[in-house]
């Protein structure tokens, strides 16, 4: 009898387009689930007989009560090697086997200055004025070259968002808790004290990962420090500001805009006020999505089913 494997929130429908799934053959049962299963009661109902979730990084929870809940579970797999919606210690006392996969290029980044230059050109609204017939040339940009650029984290990401920002010709300062002016030498990121940054730059993007440190980093007396002309871009995680400070700063003019990748709860209620507000530019989580790391992502979901069933786990996660 094949072990059955859900697919979970493969959003686009694409998960058996990326990868070759018929590589394991007869012995996998593959379902796709392609809109969210919700939480607790609900998703336990709809994956109370599969032993294999594959899952699309932290789209669904899966704390202890609903592990708990899955007796056949008998391994995860999820894109990208971390993944802090999955309680790690109750699918280790379940004797759940957790593997991860590569995620492609550092396609966030991209994502970052998909934001800035829709700020500074308005290349999207002007697309849809003109093909709605209104008047031509209304709106005025702002140009990068000379803007003062902070990142908020400056690991990998940080690094390459620095040096995109250094090649439009922007002023890149630096800060995070744990930064020092040596550990900015050679990222093309001048160090800044938390003030300084916040006070200072015209745009301001975000780069920390989510944990019990950096839950709510930024405030609202960091936003509140901002300059009236300045645009905030978040492509990390929601949590890791307070949303409803920025909401209050958005709503009053006080910044000139936020771009959004990423929210306190998502996908985004339909009726929360950050689709509402003009100065909220926002996306649905897309720093990740590309055909490109899809193929990866899901390219090694099958190679780490494959070796599960050899008896041989790879990529293997344990915290």
């Amino acid at each position: 009898m094949p072990l059955r494997c859900a697919i979970l929130d493969d959003y686009q429908n694409v998960a058996l387009q990326s990868a070759n799934w018929a590589t394991l053959g007869g012995d996998v049962e593959v379902t796709v689930f392609d809109r969210p299963l919700g939480s607790g009661a609900a998703l336990v109902d709809a994956l109370a007989g599969f032993d294999i979730l594959c899952l699309m990084r932290e789209r669904t929870k899966f704390p202890r009560a609903v592990i708990d809940a899955l007796p056949l579970l008998k391994l995860i797999v999820t894109t990208g090697m971390r993944n802090v919606a999955i309680d790690m210690v109750a699918a280790a006392k379940h004797g759940i086997v957790v593997c991860g996969t590569d995620l492609g290029g550092p396609t966030t980044a991209e994502l970052v200055f998909a934001h800035i230059l829709e700020f500074a050109r308005k290349v999207g609204v002007e697309n849809a004025r003109l093909k709605a017939g209104e008047p031509w040339q209304t709106t005025m940009g702002i140009e990068l070259a000379g803007k003062t650029f902070g990142i908020v984290g400056l690991g990998k990401l940080g690094q390459r968002v620095a040096r995109i920002a250094e090649a439009f010709g922007m002023k890149v300062i630096a800060w995070s808790e744990h930064l020092t002016p040596e550990k900015c030498a050679g990222t093309g990121a001048t160090y800044a004290t938390r003030e300084d940054l916040f006070g200072t730059a015209d745009f301001i993007s975000i780069h920390v990962q989510l944990s019990d440190r950096t839950r709510g980093l930024i405030t609202a007396t960091d936003l509140g420090r901002m300059k009236p002309t300045a645009f905030l871009v978040n492509t990390a995680r929601g949590p890791i500001l307070d949303e409803k400070a920025l909401i209050a700063v958005l709503r009053d003019g006080r910044i000139a805009g936020a771009g959004l990748d990423v929210f306190d709860e998502e996908p985004l209620p339909l009726d929360h006020p950050l689709r509402t507000l003009d100065r909220a530019q926002i996306t649905p989580h897309l720093g990740y999505v590309t055909a490109e790391g899809y193929r990866v992502a899901y390219g090694h979901a099958v190679e780490n089913i494959a070796a599960f069933l050899a008896g041989n786990p790879m990529r293997v996660v344990t915290t």
